[in-house]
């Protein structure tokens, strides 16, 4: 699901609801060891828990004060998070 490449994690397969805590607690590790960007360039699917996750590793960073940064949103990542008004 997770790969740790450096200080960047690649999220990869489905990311929806039936899997969403392992994920979140997979990146979780990954932000205290160092990593400092996220890559959903391999996601397959996603649904609400997706953004979830995101907006979670994301307050976790900052409760750091670190950087955190995504890359490769998929669309219908993207489109969740305008519909949320939480898209920057």
């Amino acid at each position: 699901m997770i790969r740790r490449e450096g200080r960047r994690m690649v999220v990869s397969g489905p990311v929806t609801l039936t899997n969403a805590a392992q994920v979140l607690e997979q990146g979780r590790q990954y932000l205290a060891e160092g990593v400092r960007a996220v890559d959903f360039g391999e996601v397959t699917e996603v649904d609400s828990s997706a953004l979830a996750l995101a907006l979670a590793w994301l307050r976790d960073a900052r409760a750091a004060k670190r950087e955190l940064a995504f890359a490769n949103l998929p669309e219908a990542l993207q489109t969740l998070a305008r519909l949320y008004g939480v898209e920057e």
